[in-house]
């Protein structure tokens, strides 16, 4: 469990495996003025997990950020059943076996708008992500949308393919899977726009090194192929 800002802390969890693809898990924890947890992407969780997340606070809200995002959800809400948990667009139809008590939206909740901001990044094919920004910490929470591994982290043929995704770029980008299946760059591109409105200073991802310092820059770079 690593302190990232004013409440708010990134927890890495195990290694899931896609098609024969090796990801890494993170989730993010925020700890709101009121006391209440939201857990952002809930990854694994056991009992020394549990321990530290009950240190921190109560959890209240459990957040899914995107459709893909979802395997460790039901094994959440059984732990916390009075928990909250919001759907991103898409998920419901996915997991119908899971339970989702309100849709996440382009407006924060009001249980955290006094203290973040939202918007979801429309236009995708693959799925429709929703990014947040902790406002007293400056930091913005992307999922999938940009995504970073080290050399070497895919062998063989999936490195092969790695590269050509530019997942393994020489810096954090959206990966080409994504640019070719936004049929709606316009959506996509107000979306990035709202996001660059904010003051942002760090930039928090799933699947990549955590940016702890000049992140609307960092942000602005990993999407200017869009054209904003």
């Amino acid at each position: 469990m690593e302190a990232f800002g004013e409440g708010l802390w990134l927890i890495d969890g195990s290694i899931v495996e896609v098609a024969g693809f090796r990801y890494p898990t993170r989730m993010t924890v925020i700890k709101l003025a009121e006391g209440g947890l939201l857990v952002c992407s809930p990854i694994a969780l056991d009992e020394a997990l549990r321990t530290k997340i009950e240190a921190l606070g109560e959890v209240r809200w459990l957040v899914a950020p995107n459709a893909l995002h979802h395997v460790f959800l039901k094994d959440w809400q059984e732990a916390y059943p009075t928990a909250q948990t919001f759907a991103p667009p898409g998920l419901r139809k996915k997991r119908p076996d899971l339970r989702f008590d309100e849709d996440l939206s382009d407006l924060a909740p009001a249980a955290w708008a006094p203290e973040m901001d939202q918007v979801i990044v429309r236009g995708n094919l693959i799925t429709s992500e929703v990014v947040f920004f902790h406002r007293p910490s400056g930091t913005v929470i992307f999922t999938d949308l940009i995504q970073h591994f080290a050399p070497g982290w895919f062998t063989g043929w999936r490195a092969v393919v790695a590269r050509l995704d530019r997942m393994t770029a020489p810096l954090p980008e959206v990966p080409q899977k994504f640019r070719n299946t936004f049929i709606n760059r316009s959506a996509a591109r107000k979306a990035i726009r709202q996001v660059l409105d904010w003051p942002i200073e760090k930039v928090v991802m799933a699947h990549a090194p955590p940016v702890r310092s000049n992140g609307r820059a960092f942000i602005a770079q990993a999407f200017q192929w869009l054209r904003i």
